[in-house]
């Protein structure tokens, strides 16, 4: 039967219950952190950038940009986690700044600390440098990504 030759109040059941279906799915996006287009269609949470992920592939989108810490943040022959950014800051001679992904490249855990020269992974005990964030012990086998970065009087900043 076409929906022209449905009794009206057939038509307007369904016209109901499609309605109720888009709204179902758009509440339960909504739920999950993003938000319903007018065709349906999920947008990314208020705040996201638009365009493909910033930083190296595997990090989120949204973590490159701003003010990461204070030149006077990061100990000289250390550094410092910053978690929110998953970057890792260091100075490991006197004012000189690097920055490195704050993932580990054994199995994605994030590290945790700075300590005796090297950046470390609490989930299997992998640790890398801090001048350059090579593998000082495994069981990682790549050195953690390189963040660029850039100092500007006493602020360090994430480009």
């Amino acid at each position: 039967m076409s929906d022209d030759t449905r009794h009206p109040s057939e038509v307007a059941r369904r016209a109901l219950m499609a309605g109720a279906g888009v709204l179902a799915a758009s509440v339960a996006l909504i739920a999950c952190g993003g938000a319903a287009s007018r065709s349906g269609a999920l947008l990314p949470p208020a705040g996201t950038p638009a365009g493909p992920p910033a930083g190296p592939p595997g990090e989120p989108a949204g973590a490159a940009g701003g003010r990461l810490a204070s030149t006077s943040d990061i100990p000289i022959g250390g550094g410092t986690v910053i978690a929110g950014k998953k970057v890792v800051v260091t100075q490991p001679v006197p004012g000189t700044f690097a920055a490195f992904s704050a993932i580990c490249t054994h199995q994605g855990c994030p590290v945790n600390k700075v300590a005796n020269g090297t950046i470390d992974c609490p989930c299997h005990g992998s640790k890398f440098a801090v001048a350059d964030g090579s593998v000082v012990q495994g069981p990682a086998s790549r050195p953690l990504a390189r963040r660029q970065i850039t100092v500007s009087g006493d602020a360090i900043v994430l480009e």
